[in-house]
């Protein structure tokens, strides 16, 4: 016998519910674009790499109502870490911002985390040579401001941001060297 508790029936609810919600959420940049090759402003410099280490512009529209904040990632899904690579993760991004500038400076009040290479803000990519990695970029809306500090790790204030998020929009960029 099949059976779907509650909790069950209300993930797949919203699972089912969000692209809805998601489809005029749009994501946009000047320096990056779906599926192309990252070019040498959002490359590391350092671990064999050189680049200029920035962080391409973003610019949102289209965000649900109910947007109480705005969280922002790039995160590498391909590193061989078995936990993947962030390389930016900034939340309590306020309701009214549109977007981010290039270099990434991130509005009054918003916190950035460390980035997997250990400062906090952007890190460029960087994949082992030989090997072609996604970068993704991704704008959350979500229906909360959260209660984080920067202290906390990547992989809980994703938990978070995922637990909270009522739509987001991403770029999916590569980089290979």
């Amino acid at each position: 016998m099949f059976r779907v508790s509650i909790l069950t029936a209300a993930v797949i609810a919203g699972t089912f519910a969000t692209p809805a919600a998601a489809d005029s959420f749009t994501l946009r940049s000047s320096a990056i674009a779906e599926g192309q090759q990252l070019n040498a402003d959002q490359v590391f410099q350092g671990f064999g790499c050189e680049g200029g280490n920035t962080a391409p512009d973003l610019t949102w529209s289209g965000a649900p109502e109910g947007t109480q904040s705005f969280a922002v990632t790039a995160y590498d899904p391909d590193a061989p870490t078995g936990s993947g690579w962030w390389h930016w993760f900034a939340f309590n991004i306020p309701a009214d911002a549109t977007g981010l500038p290039a270099g990434g400076a991130v509005p009054e009040g918003a916190i950035e985390l460390g980035n997997d290479y250990g400062a906090a803000g952007f890190g460029g990519a960087c994949p082992p040579p030989g090997e072609v990695h996604r970068y993704q970029f991704t704008v959350h809306a979500l229906g909360t401001v959260l209660e984080l500090d920067g202290s906390v790790s990547n992989a809980l204030a994703g938990y978070m941001v995922n637990a909270n998020s009522i739509a987001s929009a991403r770029i999916t960029a590569v980089y290979n060297r």
